[in-house]
């Protein structure tokens, strides 16, 4: 279809599109892991960057709301309210613990490097599974299938019998 790009695909369109390249049952536990540790260190990633531009900027100064983290994930969450609000209240679910979790780990932790480490060594895992799959990962086709990946993770857990 020569204006293919102008069909707006629905989660589920997007959902299976995904699944096409996991079928693979160890690749599928692998992204189960990974891919909720990617998120999770993308998060602590955002979250280690200083924010005291945002601080001066909102006035707050509680690190939990002032961050990078919060700010950069409001656009990313019109993205799924757009293809469906059910799947956009579990990733706002899914994020926050994220964010919580980062913040309690900040607390323990270098910040940043943990969530380095965490980050290269669970895409390790994503690639490793996708050599088992004999499929390339689905964002090389399309960047978009970077956010899919974890409602495809909650879609199996809440919503598949």
């Amino acid at each position: 279809m020569k204006y293919s790009f102008l069909i707006m695909r629905t989660m589920q369109d997007w959902l299976d599109a995904y699944a096409v390249s996991h079928q693979n049952k160890t690749n599928k536990k692998i992204h189960f892991i990974c891919v909720p540790l990617i998120v999770f260190s993308v998060v602590g990633l955002l979250m280690s960057i200083p924010n005291g531009f945002l601080v001066s900027f909102t006035g707050i100064d509680n690190f939990s709301i002032a961050n990078w983290a919060v700010v950069l994930l409001v656009p990313i969450m019109f993205f799924y309210i757009r293809l469906s609000m059910k799947m956009a209240l579990l990733i706002l679910a899914f994020l926050s613990l994220c964010i919580l979790g980062n913040a309690q780990l900040s607390q323990l932790y270098s910040l940043w490097k943990t969530s380095l480490a965490v980050f290269v060594v669970a895409w390790i895992g994503q690639f490793y599974g996708h050599k088992l799959e004999g499929a390339k990962p689905s964002f090389v086709d399309d960047i978009k299938f970077l956010l899919i990946g974890p409602a495809w993770i909650l879609d199996d857990i809440f919503f598949k019998k």
